[in-house]
């Protein structure tokens, strides 16, 4: 697993082992990054200086990812003691620790800075991306029109209405993306 592409472009990451944390594939990653830097209705502008939320953070690659092509600071949300060790070591590795922050869990998460850039990657099948959205509008961690990228399960059927902008599947995740 590496960093797909910016200024950290080929830098490797690492994961703990085991299947509790499951990293967006360096494939995934490119394909969501290259829509987002081209869509219509997001641009480079909605991730160079971003505020972003790595929600279910895991070894924070989206959200360092979007560090490396030029957003601006990144919080990263993740409970997990295995995979907030490889957090943290990603971050250093990268020499990113004056852009980023370190939270506990997501659904507990108190009040803070609002993201502009959301990504909210949980376990798939327990219905979180819903939960956690709740939580984030609560303690005013969305900001106006911010852009949520959700990874969920192919199976779960949640979408947040209206809001969708895009919708593709990878294996057996199925990728959300709409405005919050």
């Amino acid at each position: 697993m590496r960093i797909v592409a910016g200024a950290w472009r080929g830098r490797g990451l690492v994961a703990p082992a085991g299947q509790t944390t499951r990293p967006t594939a360096d494939r995934v990653r490119q394909a969501l990054f290259n829509m987002l830097m081209h869509a219509p209705w997001a641009g480079r502008g909605a991730v160079e200086g971003a505020v972003v939320l790595d929600g279910f953070a895991g070894t924070g690659a989206l959200g360092l990812e979007a560090l490396s092509r030029g957003a601006a600071r990144a919080c990263f949300v993740e409970s997990d003691p295995a995979a907030l060790r490889a957090l943290r070591d990603n971050i250093a590795a990268c020499g990113a620790g004056d852009r980023c922050k370190v939270e506990g869990d997501v659904l507990r998460l108190g009040p803070g800075e609002a993201a502009t850039l959301i990504f909210l990657d949980p376990p798939y099948g327990q219905e979180l991306v819903p939960q956690a959205l709740e939580r984030l509008r609560q303690a005013g961690r969305v900001g106006l029109n911010a852009l949520v990228v959700a990874e969920m399960g192919r199976e779960e059927t949640w979408t947040p209405g209206q809001n969708v902008l895009a919708e593709r599947a990878h294996g057996a995740a199925r990728v959300l993306v709409f405005r919050a």
